[in-house]
């Protein structure tokens, strides 16, 4: 999400939030946005779809980490979700093999970059961005750490 955006402020309050839903009045995001809404956005569903092309707007909760899941075009109500995502977890003796996948969606979970989450688990960046990518996977012992962390920060993976 550009720093210049309209819907910039948008992406900030859902990030901040911490929560995996919410819900915002059209009143409440004009306020976080400091301007009216297009008249669009109160007479089309369409304007509030979840698509990747685009719409800034969509761009804004998506880039969030959300989707809009529940839209009251008469209450002037929008309930924004994080999607529930499955991943494939792999386990052997109880304990999680983190993958890349995993890896990638904890860092995404934390709202963190690959050098962010390197200082908290005490490796390189580009010892993270090599899990990322798939080149090798961490080990077992730092798989501990990794889980570790993902209780700590919330992050639900299977």
């Amino acid at each position: 999400m550009n720093a210049g955006s309209k819907y910039r402020p948008l992406f900030d309050h859902l990030r901040r939030s911490g929560q995996d839903e919410v819900t915002l009045t059209f009143a409440k995001i004009e306020a976080v946005l400091g301007s009216n809404l297009p008249d669009s956005a109160r007479s089309s569903r369409g304007w509030w779809s979840n698509r990747s092309g685009g719409g800034l707007q969509a761009q804004a909760w998506m880039d969030a980490g959300y989707h809009v899941m529940e839209l009251d075009l008469g209450q002037e109500r929008v309930t924004f979700r994080k999607p529930v995502r499955k991943y494939n977890v792999k386990r052997e003796g109880g304990m999680v093999l983190w993958t890349g996948e995993l890896v990638k969606a904890l860092r995404a979970h934390m709202n963190l970059t690959q050098a962010q989450l390197a200082e908290e688990l005490g490796v390189r960046q580009q010892t993270v961005s090599e899990w990322e990518s798939g080149v090798y996977e961490p080990r077992r012992a730092t798989c501990k750490h990794l889980s570790l962390v993902a209780e700590r920060a919330g992050f639900k993976y299977g």
